[in-house]
């Protein structure tokens, strides 16, 4: 007969993730780097644990226990201005996008992905690590879309190129969808859709045929989509629907 405790398990870094003490990521590697203890041993990955167990981070105790209080996921969508960094701080002493949000009631906000600081537009955070981490993870195949200002007017072998793939230093990468949005003299705008998210990947596609991207926003993660009426600087909770439609990320 199989234990009900051991069915009842889960993996060391997805519970804590959970919690809202960081991303999986970053959770595996506290375990590697021996921070946490279960039932007084220094954990490994893969070591499931229930609430009936005691875990230790940098020897103080994590309580496992369920928290009837705590909605499943808490999810913030946040208008990022260009020239704040999407880290905690900032070692030039540049403002970040933690500065600005607002307290949270069911643990810390873990960001979901990334904008460079010249890139505004929609960043989400959330309190479930879990969540965020299979948001982020390649395999998830997450939509990002993002309104392009290039200087000049690339030609159609360009858009072409965009379309089919370009091979970049860390691979292969394409745009799912490019539409013209406007067009001046001196630029163009366009509507991008991807489906990863690697670092700086919008201006090393635009670069890679020839044209340097001078604004950057993006306007749509997965279902969500930047408020027209949500200002840079301004955050908003997400509705209890989106965020079930996030979640389906998970599933």
């Amino acid at each position: 007969m199989n234990d009900p405790t051991q069915e009842a398990a889960e993996r060391l870094q997805k519970v804590l993730a959970s919690l809202g003490l960081g991303s999986r990521r970053t959770i595996e590697n506290w375990i590697r780097d021996g921070r946490v203890t279960v039932n007084g041993v220094v954990a490994e990955l893969g070591v499931r644990v229930s609430a009936k167990d005691r875990v230790l981070l940098d020897g103080r105790p994590i309580d496992l226990a369920p928290r009837a209080s705590t909605p499943a996921s808490v999810v913030l969508g946040y208008h990022k201005p260009v020239g704040e960094m999407t880290t905690r701080s900032d070692p030039q002493g540049r403002p970040t996008v933690f500065e600005r949000l607002p307290p949270s009631k069911f643990g810390r906000w873990i960001v979901v992905g990334r904008l460079d600081v010249n890139t505004s537009g929609l960043l989400l955070f959330t309190t479930n690590g879990e969540l965020a981490h299979r948001l982020m993870h390649p395999s998830s195949e997450v939509e990002r879309e993002y309104l392009v200002r290039i200087r000049s007017h690339p030609s159609r072998e360009a858009l072409d190129q965009l379309r089919h793939g370009i091979e970049l230093e860390d691979g292969w990468a394409r745009f799912d969808r490019i539409e013209t949005e406007a067009s001046t003299d001196g630029h163009t705008w366009f509507r991008v859709v991807l489906h990863e998210g690697r670092n700086r990947e919008v201006r090393r596609l635009w670069s890679a045929v020839g044209h340097e991207v001078s604004r950057l926003m993006r306007v749509r993660y997965g279902p969500v989509v930047l408020p027209r009426n949500l200002r840079p600087g301004e955050s908003r909770l997400l509705p209890a629907d989106l965020v079930v439609e996030l979640e389906r990320v998970m599933s």
